[in-house]
Formats: C-alpha cells, sequence, structure tokens
C-alpha cells in the first residue's frame, strides 16, 4: 500500500509532499465548517488554559462556568437537541463539536460534557414531551444547570445494584428519594458541589399496586431539583465537594445524599415505563434487565464523545513533541557538524510514529463510529443489531482511545524533556485532565467486557439482558469445539498463504506492505480467541466449575479477545478511507501511516502470533525492519501530518517547546 503512488526513482521510492489544508478537511469530514466554529470559541477562551494554573479553585470553577454558558449561546453545544428546544436535531455533529472542543481546556469539555450531553441527553432521551417542554430549551440555553447523578460511593460500574431508592407514594401522588446509607450516596457527580440546581437522579424504582405489597421495578430516572433559587440545598438535600482533583479542577465534583426528599409522580423520565396516579407500574418493556440495559443504552453518546476526546488529546500531545523534536538539537556525528534534531534519531521516530499512525486510525474508527451514533438516534436506522453493534463499538472504542491517550501524552512528555515538565508547556494538563477518561463513562476492562459479550453472543437478542454469570452459561450451551475454531482458522490461513506465495513456513518477505496480509493477520487473532475463550467457558462448566469462577479464570482471555477486536475494526477503517482517496500525495502519506499502524500491531503481539504458527523468526525480524524504513519515511512528513489536525496555535500554548530557538 505505502508505495502504490510512488513515483519511481533510484530506490523505489520519491518522497510525497503534504497538502495539510486537503488533508485536514479529509480529517474533518462533513462538520468542517462546525469545527471550524469551535476552533474559533476555543481561541477566544484560550485564557482558560493559564486560568486552570493561577486561578483558586472556586474562581476557576465559575470561570469555566462562564466560558461554558458563552459557548451554550453560539449554539455549538447541544446540536442535538431538536430544533424547538434550541437545537439543530444533529446527533452527529454534537459529537464532532465535542471532539474539536476537546483542544481546549478540558474542564470546559468535561462541563459541557455533564451539562449538554449527560444531563440534558437524559431528559431528551430517557423523558418525554412533557419533560422536553419543560426543560430542554434551558437546559440549552444554560439556564438551567444540571448534573447526571447515576455514579455510586458502592457502586459505579454495577449500576443495577446502585442503593438509592425512589418509593412512590400514591397518597401524595409523589416519590420518595432516599439515601439509605453512605455507599449509596451520589459520588464524583459534575456540575453537584457548586451550579447545579436539579439532578437526573437514578434509583431502584419501588412501587406498590394498589393493595400489594411494595415491588422493585429496577433502576429508572427521575429529576429532582437540588438547589433553591438562592443556591441553597432544597430541604432533605444534602451536598458535599469531592475536593481537589488530580485534574479538571474547574469542574464542580460533588456528593448527593436524599433525606426523604419527595417529587411529584411527573419527575419520573417515563419513555420507557410510568406509574399511574393510583400507582400501577407499566411498561411496554416486560422485562427489567432489557429495560433497564435500553435505558442505558440511550446514554451511549457519553461513550463516543469521551473516546473522541482522547482522540483529540492525542494529536494535541503529538503536535507539541513532533513540532518539538523538529527543532530541539541533541548531540552530533562529528565535530564540524552540527548537533542532530531529535527528530532524525531513529529512536525518537520509533517513539512518536507508531503513536501518530494509531492516533489516525483511532480517527478513522472514530469517524465512523460518529456516523453509526448519528444513523441510530436519528432514526435512520431501527435494526436492533445495528444498535447493538454501536453499544460494543463505543464501548471499545473509548477503550482504546482513552488508553491511548495516557500512553501517548507520556510518551510525548518524555520526548520533549525535562522542557515537558513545565506546567507552561501543556503536559501537565493534559496528563492530569485526561487520566480519569480511562475510568469515567465506563471503566474500560469492563467496557472490554461488554465488547467480548456481543463477539460471544453475536449479538443475539439475548445480549443486552446477560450478567457476566448469564453470559458463561448462554456460552456454555452453544456447539463450541475444536471444529469452530479450526474451521475459522482455515479460511484465514488459506488468505493468508494466498497474500504470501511460498512455503508454508511464512518466512518470506513477500506482502509485507499488503493489507490483505494486514487484515487477516489481525481477523485470524481475533477469530481465534473469540473461539478459544467460548470453548474456555464451556470447559469450566462442563467440568462443574461455577459459573462465576469460570468467568473470572478466563478473564484475561475475554478481554484480550475484545482488545484485538478493536484493533482490527481500526485496521479496516483506516484501509476503508484509504481505499477512498484520490491517486496523490496524501494518498502515499496516508498508506505510510496505515503500514505502520498495522505492522507495529502485529509486532507489538508477535509473541502470540509465533505461539500460534502465523509468524516466524525471520519473518518477525523482517517486519521491525519495514516498521524502521516506514519511519525513516515519515520523517519528512511529520511536521505536516501533526498540522493537519488543525489545532489552533494559541491552543497548543508550549511557548517554551515551540518557541525556542
Amino acid at each position: 500500500m505505502a508505495t502504490e503512488e510512488s513515483k519511481v526513482s533510484d530506490d523505489g521510492y520519491v518522497q510525497p509532499v503534504v497538502d495539510v489544508p486537503t488533508l485536514t478537511r479529509l480529517l474533518d469530514g462533513e462538520h468542517a465548517a462546525l469545527r471550524d466554529k469551535v476552533r474559533a470559541a476555543l481561541v477566544e477562551h484560550v485564557g482558560l488554559l493559564h486560568d486552570a494554573d493561577e486561578m483558586p479553585r472556586d474562581e476557576f470553577r465559575d470561570r469555566v462556568l462562564d466560558a461554558v454558558v458563552e459557548m451554550a449561546g453560539t449554539g455549538l453545544t447541544a446540536s442535538h437537541f431538536p430544533t424547538e428546544y434550541g437545537g439543530g436535531g444533529d446527533f452527529g455533529a454534537t459529537v464532532a463539536a465535542f471532539e474539536t472542543t476537546a483542544f481546549g481546556d478540558l474542564s470546559a469539555l468535561v462541563k459541557i460534557g455533564v451539562q449538554f450531553g449527560l444531563f440534558g441527553g437524559a431528559v431528551l432521551n430517557l423523558g418525554t414531551k412533557r419533560h422536553h417542554d419543560a426543560h430542554l430549551a434551558d437546559i440549552a440555553a444554560g439556564r438551567l444547570l444540571g448534573c447526571f447523578a447515576m455514579t455510586e460511593t458502592g457502586h459505579g460500574s454495577n449500576v443495577q445494584a446502585i442503593g438509592t431508592t425512589a418509593t412512590y407514594d400514591a397518597s401524595t401522588r409523589e416519590f420518595v428519594i432516599e439515601t439509605p446509607d453512605d455507599a449509596s450516596r451520589k459520588d464524583y457527580i459534575g456540575n453537584a458541589a457548586r451550579h447545579g440546581t436539579m439532578a437526573a437522579v437514578f434509583a431502584q424504582l419501588i412501587v406498590g399496586d394498589p393493595g400489594g405489597e411494595p415491588e422493585n421495578h429496577g433502576v429508572h430516572c427521575l429529576l429532582v431539583p437540588i438547589r433553591d433559587e438562592a443556591g441553597e440545598p432544597m430541604p432533605g438535600v444534602r451536598i458535599g465537594d469531592c475536593g481537589h482533583k488530580m485534574g479538571l479542577n474547574g469542574v464542580d465534583n460533588g456528593r448527593l445524599w436524599f433525606d426523604g426528599v419527595r417529587v411529584p409522580r411527573e419527575a419520573l423520565l417515563n419513555r420507557f415505563a410510568d406509574v399511574s396516579e393510583d400507582g400501577v407500574y407499566s411498561s411496554e418493556i416486560e422485562s427489567p434487565n432489557r429495560r433497564f440495559f435500553t435505558m442505558l443504552g440511550t446514554l451511549v453518546m457519553g461513550r463516543v464523545s469521551v473516546a473522541g476526546a482522547g482522540i483529540s488529546a492525542s494529536k494535541v500531545a503529538l503536535t507539541i513533541a513532533t513540532r518539538y523534536a523538529d527543532r530541539r538539537r541533541q548531540f552530533t556525528a562529528s565535530d564540524d557538524q552540527p548537533e542532530e534534531l531529535l527528530l532524525d534519531y531513529g529512536q525518537h521516530q520509533r517513539r512518536l510514529f507508531p503513536l501518530l499512525a494509531r492516533t489516525y486510525a483511532l480517527h478513522f474508527a472514530q469517524d465512523g463510529l460518529r456516523r453509526h451514533f448519528d444513523d441510530v438516534f436519528s432514526g435512520r436506522t431501527a435494526d436492533e443489531v445495528v444498535r447493538r453493534g454501536l453499544e460494543s463499538k463505543a464501548a471499545g472504542i473509548k477503550a482504546l482511545g482513552t488508553w491511548h491517550a495516557t500512553r501517548t501524552i507520556q510518551e510525548c512528555r518524555e520526548a520533549c524533556g525535562g522542557a515537558g515538565y513545565l506546567t507552561a508547556n501543556r503536559f501537565a494538563a493534559l496528563k492530569a485532565d485526561t487520566d480519569v477518561f480511562t475510568t469515567f463513562e465506563g471503566d474500560n476492562h469492563v467496557l472490554l467486557q461488554l465488547v467480548a459479550k456481543g463477539l460471544l453472543t453475536d449479538y443475539s437478542s439475548e445480549f443486552g439482558d446477560m450478567s457476566q454469570l448469564e453470559l458463561v452459561r448462554f456460552v456454555a450451551g452453544m456447539a463450541v469445539d475444536q471444529v469452530v475454531e479450526r474451521s475459522m482458522a482455515h479460511r484465514l490461513v488459506e488468505r493468508l498463504r494466498d497474500v504470501l506465495p511460498g512455503d508454508d513456513k511464512w518466512n518470506q518477505d513477500s506482502g509485507l506492505l499488503d493489507p490483505v496480509y494486514h487484515l487477516d493477520m489481525l481477523r485470524f487473532r481475533e477469530e481465534h480467541m473469540v473461539a478459544g475463550a467460548a470453548k474456555r467457558l464451556k470447559r469450566g462448566i462442563d467440568q462443574g466449575m461455577p459459573a462465576g469462577e469460570v468467568f473470572s479464570r478466563v478473564q484475561d482471555h475475554v478481554i484480550a479477545t475484545a482488545h484485538a477486536h478493536v484493533e482490527r475494526i481500526l485496521l479496516e477503517s483506516f484501509i476503508a478511507v484509504f481505499a477512498t482517496l484520490p491517486h496523490g500525495p496524501n494518498r502515499v502519506a496516508l498508506g505510510l501511516l496505515c503500514d505502520l499502524y498495522a505492522l507495529t500491531t502485529i509486532e507489538a503481539d508477535r509473541a502470540w502470533f509465533m505461539e500460534h504458527n502465523r509468524l516466524t523468526g525471520s519473518r518477525s525480524k523482517a517486519i521491525s525492519r519495514e516498521i524502521n524504513d516506514l519511519c525513516r519515511k515519515l520523517r519528512p512528513l511529520a511536521v505536516d501530518l501533526v498540522d493537519a489536525f488543525g489545532i489552533p496555535e494559541e491552543l497548543l500554548r508550549a511557548e517554551e517547546l515551540l518557541g525556542w530557538q
């Protein structure tokens, strides 16, 4: 792929010249105009980056709020709301704006996510017209500030087991919200400590039919006022401050307790379930588990958005580190020569360029995820399997995208030496503010288990209802044996042999830059892992082990399978974009990056491929040699490739690094 567009020279390769504006337009996609508006707004509020270091915490929190409300007035924060409430009815535009906003101060980004994505999204997606008419316009304008009260001290990822209760009192037609113990307090809730006046509270809904015993109908969401007009807590509401955090200190994370707080029956967000005045519970979704997962599925925008934000933060770090390495000199080969540029060293290229290639791969996968999300939430597709696939893909890209941000920012900081440690050069904020991305909107390991669940069940109708134990029993009941694994492997082995002419030792150098070879290697790994995990789950049950113990023993295999699946999605997304590009230098440049992503992914897991006879020692060495060659070819393009991200100079902030002569 990499040399497809190159003109023949003495060594068979001619260095392309990247058309940066054209590449930026490709990356910005159909929302390019919106992204440019967001860039302009971020430059206008660039002072937030400095204020985060200099202002006292509460003063900075108020400063962030002012910026968020001002951005809300421009219409850049709630595009997914219907037009009659101040939005544009465009879910994809909201995600695109959020991704771009992540180039700037991340406290403002998260504040936007809490207000318009989580709180506003709960009202929009879980509520009905009465809630929309009452609140959406005020939420979109920033007049009604809210928070999303799901997480509890004792229950984070296991939302179904939260302890907060909402008990219906038919005599007053009210729900009584109660925090039974400190483990059930709402914790880490953005907008709660200082600014929020209403909370979307997730609680166990307890309703007794007239004359009957109270029954727990599972987790539902209700709108609960938490502050009055004077800013004081409402009766029965206790509010605490989570205090200083590793980062994102412009977001007022707090804790909430509810002591017999009463809200009207209409406070229940009743899109999927309702309670009549006389206390009769009803829902069109009979299964409590399915009802719960349907509710959570409507909130997938948070994961889609956080994935994009992590990728954008990686772009900022790579832009600073790459441009610095193109200016900073260190050591010389001889006394009569100037010192070498950092970016000319092979090891420095090895440190940064694979991360750059993976960032591009994640970008294109995220772009596809955003379109998938828009199709589902706009109503263009109502297919259940497509929706399940969206939830899985969002979980997987969020996990790999945010882990990538953590790794990339650290590597870029180190690549900038001591200067990268200075607060003025932005890495301190990038590291601190993005670290929590790996755990909010779902712990990454838990999210990869969701991905694996879809793979093991093939998104069957039972997919959304299954607990871990039910998953084990479901898989154990399938016809999973060695024949399944061998049949899948056989198909891929035959394809790989077609790609790699030669003997069965697979030790030829041919095909190293063939995208068919790359994809088949990653597909083989994924399918082998899926079948292997299924076999291990079945074997454990067949041997009489408890389902919980079986899952625990196979959990690492399950997560590795999901990781392999998402890496394959990234490569497919990259190759698909490459295939659409017109002939020219940009196609060559992206081909180099795509090859580098594919080969470094194989190289990183070379032990697995060798264990499973898909890679010989000699071919493994050939891959490493090819990676080094790709890095050398990317060296003259590197600055252009990061400039194509379109990050305004003002937001890079790193005067100590980029202004150094």
